[in-house]
């Protein structure tokens, strides 16, 4: 199992979290940061950085699979879930699986451009785990953009929960516990 995280401070909590219930359940976990978080701990990537954080992330699947045998599989929360999606349907064979945290389908609350131009090339399985209160994207128009991916897909509505899946301060929290509800529909969905 390859989990990769964004490194902003907000996500940390959860992944660190999602990361130790994966390796509970046996799973090897490598939590990475992509190439422009490792230049610089602050800051929004930018698009002269995503083919160099895509290498990165191919370098980390690289990595594992010298480690571990078996399948492997990569995850991403935001931006780092983005560039695994763009990089399993230029590289369909690179993983089993992905697990994409709060997906960034737009720029938060504007309707266009979608960030779903790859979605009929992805061949790789997907599991898109999103927020409902969500300002990149609601869980209707994700529905309708997974409707795009020639792969099989699930989603996993988190109600309440923000885009770093955790509960807004305006919302009551989810219903359920992210990461055990996360680690639980991944592992039922890659079999």
């Amino acid at each position: 199992m390859l989990a990769h995280g964004a490194g902003s401070d907000a996500e940390a909590p959860l992944l660190v979290t999602l990361a130790g219930a994966f390796a509970a359940r046996g799973l090897t976990v490598l939590r990475c940061d992509l190439p422009f978080r490792q230049a610089s701990r602050t800051g929004p990537p930018s698009r002269a950085t995503a083919a160099a954080d895509r290498e990165g992330l191919r370098q980390a699947v690289r990595a594992i699979r010298r480690l571990v045998p078996g399948r492997a599989f990569l995850g991403g929360h935001s931006y780092g879930g983005r560039q695994a999606s763009l990089l399993a349907a230029d590289d369909p064979t690179l993983v089993a699986a992905l697990m994409l945290l709060g997906y960034p389908l737009r720029a938060a609350r504007r309707p266009a451009p979608l960030r779903t131009e790859h979605f009929p090339r992805l061949r790789t399985p997907a599991l898109f785990v999103h927020g409902s209160r969500d300002p990149f994207g609601s869980i209707l128009e994700l529905r309708a953009a997974i409707a795009l991916i020639p792969a099989r897909t699930a989603l996993l509505p988190v109600e309440g929960a923000s885009h770093a899946l955790i509960p807004s301060r305006r919302a009551p929290p989810p219903g359920i516990d992210v990461p055990d509800a996360t680690v639980a529909a991944f592992l039922t969905f890659v079999g």
